[in-house]
Formats: structure tokens, C-alpha cells, sequence
């Protein structure tokens, strides 16, 4: 009779040699005592019993009741048929063990409960082992692989010590089984929490494009659209300059008057390029304080100076696989335009307190209101770094030297204002348009813009009055164009019933809407009723038959 044994340790010495005549006898008789992480929540391993005679029963119990495997000890079962046997199982899932006798009530009833075990519970940890009291009734091996049974012995085999090391080992299988169970359990956890968060992440990038792509035409409308309005021949001819270089990944630099537009030629460049679905980064140099210039362009790591308390990310890197826009670019520091040079010449940067350099792919487009080349030769601008920016100039002449663009930009940027202002649109008048045409516009498209802005928030009787927003030093030009009569033969110089200035000298608001209605039914007049095409009256007007369209209905007037 077997004494207590309280480790498996102890059990190794009991093991012996004539139980690896047994087929399913293990190699690895390795018995040392460890956890089992499958183990059952109380800590004991079920053992079921499934013999019709009781004697069988009494000897088994008897004869492990004080063992214990892996710091846990032996909970026994019994089943007296094969009935008992289907109840026990189903209530205890958790079984470790079945010692199952082949022959109860038919012969073949411990293989069908084996096969229900199997297949219709869908058990396959639980260790079985067959015994039975009639040697030559063992399965065939495919059954005993083909329904994983763990051991076969005939009852008179298994003496104390044979039936001690037949349950440790199908303990041992088991508990293994348990581990082997967690782990797939674990990476199934883990597989899908990975694909869930693959698919968050897959969902979030869309997101993230979604918005992107809202941002750049939010940023696009903002600066203007991507279009760039071009009626005189020296705009067009840039255009076509932008056409060609933004095919290629040549280094760009933009030159001209503060307010021309550089930005604008610089977007479209971008827009233009095969890096179009890529960032355009902005860096306005001017307004990069010199202490934080290597961080702004290239980044820093944590902790590479004091306020450092996480890494950045630099102008650079954030341009990577598209443009970087260098605006202002005559304005950086001497002491630190060698820093640039190198990020231009090597395509590589290096972070503030970082030791590896990190590769960028970046177009870079430049632009400065200076002259660069007068930098140079005052010393104030590196030869090498203008002559490493100067590989393609494009130069946007002043908007003074393209008067053609004037009337189309500034019907533009009513459009824009009214419509940003939530205001009907004021069409401009002929003389209206030849007044801004004069005028020298020293700020530029800028200038325009924000002229333009102010007219519509003061019209508001829908009149663009220029003199009460331009400079003094426009007002005697505005005065001189608008005095002028009317260029088109086919409109009256004076519309009709009305001098050309009444005797205290301007017209009051009301007057001035009796004076467009009559211009414009004296046009309507003039073209026998047409509004567009050849001869229509926004013909001889000069404005489009949409906005005409527009002015006859809001003062009511019918075509005839």
C-alpha cells in the first residue's frame, strides 16, 4: 500500500522500469513540482472512475487517496455505467482524468463513451485511460490516436506502483494540455485585441485623411484657392513657368514686392507636383527666434535642453514626402543659414541632442522680398546657400506692372468678401474699375484684398464707394477716372433726365441708385433688350451677363 507522497518529486523514486514497456510511456520523466496555471479553481485534480464493479473502485480510491501531483491533491469521482458516466461529465467539465473500464454493460461501452467525450462534448484536455479485466481486448491504434486515449492496461497490470505512475503521467499530459490551452487562449486574446486595434487604427488613419484633405481646402480657400487668376500675359507666362518646374523636384526660389503673391505660386507649385497628396509645410523664417532656429527646422529629442519634455518633431521631418515652403527666407541669421545649408545639400537633419542623422524627402520652395544677390555681396547672405536656393527664380512682378490682372482680381475678392461677409454681391461699375486700374497699388494683391474688404463692409446701400477706403494720394486719380465719361459709343455719356453733377457736388446714396437704374435701363435701351452675347448690355457694359442679370433684378427691372 502506497504511503503519502507530497510532491511529485518524491513520487519519481517509485517509477519503474517495466512501465516503459507501456506505448504510451514518456521519455521526459522530468517529476520536479511546478505550478498549473490551468489547474482547477480548487486547487484539486477530478478524477473520474468509470467501472461497473465496486471493488475496482475501492482499490483505486484506496490506493491514490493520499497522493498528491504538483502541490495539488487527487479529487475522485465514480460511475458505475456508462450513463453515470455521460452525467459525471457533463457536471464536471473541469475532469483531469477518466480511468475508464472498456467492458460495462456491452462490450464496445467504454470506447463509445470515449467517443462521446471526444466528439460530442468536445473535450480534448481530458486524459483517459482504458483498463479492463480481459487481456486481448485493446483499441486498434487508430483509435487510440484517432481519440487521444493516453493508456491501456489490463486491471491485474495495474498494481499500486504501475497505476501511481500511469495517473501522474496523464496528470502530467494534462496539466500540460491546461498550459498549452492558456497559451493559444492568450494569443487568441491577444490576436484579436491586435486586430481590433489594427482596425481602430486603419479607421482613425481615414479620419485623419478625411480631415487632412478638409484642412488643405480650408487652408486652400483661405490663401485663395490653388487658382491663380491670371489675365495679363506676364502672369500667364509665369504660370507656365510654375507648370514646368512643378514636374520636377528642383529647388525653387520665389522673388518679388511683399504682397504679390509668392505663396500663392509657391501652393501651386505644390499642387501641381507629383507631391500634391503629400504635406506643404510653411515656415515664415522672419518670425523663428534664433534661439529655438535647430529645433523649429530639425527637431529635438526629450531632455536636449531645458524645456525639452518630449521629443519634436521638425519642419523637416514634417515635410517629408512633400514641399517645405521657406517664406522670408533673406531673413535668416548669418551665424545660422550654414545649419540650412546643410539640410539642403544632404537631405538629412539631425535633432537637437540627437547623434543620428535621419533622411527627409523633401522639395523645398523658397521666397524673400530682398535681393539676394545684393545680400551676397553686403555679406549678410551666404554665397553658397543663395546659389543652392537659386536653381530655378521665378520673379511675380508687382501688380503695378500687370494692370490686366487688377479688374479680374478685384471682382475676385468682392466675390470672396461678400460672400465670407454673408452679403449679396455688389458688382463693380465700369468706372469703378478704371479708377482701381490708376491706381499704383504699392501693397500689392495684398492691398487689394484687404481695399476690397473694407468697400463691402461700407456698402452698405450695395454701392462700392473707392474713395472713402483708398489713400489721399489716390483720391485726386479715383476723382480724375471717375470724372471720365464712359468709353462704349452705344451708352448715352449722361443717363437720361439727370445733369452730370448736381450743383452742390456729389450725389446722396438714394441718387446714386436712381442714377444705376437709369444707366441701366438706358443700356437695356441701347440693346433692344438683350443681355448677353455680342451687343447685349453687359456687353456694352463690360461686365458679365450674370452679374447683370444680378443688378436688373435687384432693381426690379424686367427684360423686355
Amino acid at each position: 500500500m502506497l504511503k503519502s507522497r507530497p510532491s511529485l518529486g518524491t513520487l519519481a523514486h517509485v517509477v519503474r522500469s517495466d512501465d516503459h514497456e507501456s506505448p504510451f510511456a514518456r521519455d521526459d520523466d522530468d517529476d520536479a513540482a511546478r505550478p498549473a496555471p490551468g489547474a482547477p479553481p480548487d486547487g484539486a485534480w477530478k478524477i473520474a472512475i468509470v467501472d461497473d464493479e465496486q471493488e475496482v473502485h475501492d482499490v483505486t480510491v484506496l490506493a491514490l487517496r493520499s497522493v498528491s501531483f504538483s502541490e495539488r491533491r487527487l479529487e475522485f469521482l465514480s460511475a458505475r455505467s456508462a450513463d453515470e458516466a455521460r452525467a459525471l461529465l457533463a457536471d464536471h467539465p473541469d475532469l483531469a482524468l477518466v480511468l475508464l473500464d472498456v467492458v460495462m454493460e456491452t462490450d464496445d461501452a467504454g470506447l463509445d463513451l470515449v467517443r462521446h467525450i471526444r466528439e460530442a462534448l468536445g473535450n480534448r484536455n481530458v486524459r483517459v485511460v482504458l483498463r479492463t479485466g480481459q487481456p486481448g481486448q485493446a483499441p486498434e491504434s487508430t483509435v487510440i490516436r484517432d481519440f487521444d486515449i493516453s493508456d491501456y492496461r489490463t486491471k491485474t497490470e495495474l498494481t499500486s506502483t504501475r497505476l501511481l505512475t500511469t495517473v501522474i503521467a496523464a496528470l502530467r499530459t494534462y496539466q500540460q494540455l491546461l498550459e498549452v490551452t492558456a497559451q493559444r487562449e492568450e494569443l487568441e486574446r491577444a490576436y484579436a485585441a491586435q486586430t481590433a486595434a489594427l482596425d481602430e487604427i486603419a479607421q482613425l488613419k481615414r479620419r485623419l485623411e478625411r480631415e487632412r484633405d478638409y484642412l488643405r481646402e480650408e487652408v486652400s480657400e483661405a490663401g485663395g484657392g490653388a487658382e491663380i487668376i491670371a489675365a495679363s500675359a506676364t502672369l500667364q507666362r509665369i504660370l507656365s513657368e510654375v507648370d514646368a518646374v512643378a514636374a520636377t523636384d528642383a529647388t525653387v526660389l520665389v522673388l518679388g514686392e511683399s504682397g504679390v503673391g509668392k505663396e500663392l505660386v509657391a501652393r501651386a507649385i505644390h499642387a501641381r507636383s507629383e507631391r500634391a497628396s503629400g504635406p506643404l509645410v510653411k515656415v515664415n523664417c522672419a518670425s523663428v527666434p534664433r534661439e529655438i532656429f535647430e529645433s523649429e527646422f530639425f527637431g529635438h529629442v526629450k531632455g536636449a535642453y531645458t524645456g525639452a519634455h518630449k521629443d519634436r518633431v521638425g519642419r523637416f521631418q514634417l515635410a517629408d514626402g512633400g514641399t517645405l515652403f521657406l517664406d522670408e527666407v533673406g531673413e535668416i541669421p548669418l551665424e545660422l543659414q550654414s545649419k540650412l545649408l546643410r539640410a539642403l545639400q544632404e537631405r538629412e537633419v539631425e535633432r537637437v541632442g540627437d547623434t543620428r542623422a535621419q533622411r527627409v524627402d523633401v522639395r523645398v520652395v523658397a521666397a524673400t522680398n530682398r535681393d539676394l544677390k545684393a545680400c551676397v555681396e553686403a555679406g549678410t547672405f551666404r554665397a553658397d546657400l543663395y546659389y543652392r536656393l537659386h536653381v530655378f527664380p521665378i520673379t511675380v512682378p508687382p501688380l503695378r506692372a500687370r494692370r490686366a490682372d487688377i479688374a479680374p482680381l478685384f471682382e475676385h475678392f468682392v466675390a470672396k468678401a461678400c460672400a465670407r461677409l454673408r452679403r449679396p454681391f455688389v458688382p463693380p461699375s465700369p468706372a469703378l474699375l478704371r479708377a482701381i486700374e490708376a491706381y499704383p497699388w504699392p501693397g500689392n494683391v495684398r492691398e487689394l484684398e484687404n481695399v476690397v474688404e473694407r468697400a463691402v463692409i461700407l456698402a452698405v446701400d450695395g454701392v462700392l464707394r473707392l474713395e472713402t477706403i483708398l489713400p489721399d494720394s489716390a483720391s485726386s486719380v479715383a476723382d480724375d477716372v471717375l470724372a471720365e465719361p464712359a468709353r462704349s459709343s452705344a451708352v448715352p455719356a449722361e443717363p437720361r433726365g439727370a445733369s452730370r453733377w448736381p450743383t452742390r457736388g456729389f450725389y446722396t446714396a438714394d441718387e446714386l441708385r436712381d442714377l444705376e437704374r437709369e444707366n441701366l435701363l438706358a443700356v437695356m435701351t441701347a440693346a433692344d433688350g438683350k443681355v448677353a452675347g455680342p451687343g447685349g448690355a453687359a456687353d456694352l457694359l463690360g461686365v458679365k451677363p450674370s452679374t447683370l442679370s444680378y443688378q436688373l433684378k435687384s432693381f426690379g427691372i424686367t427684360r423686355r
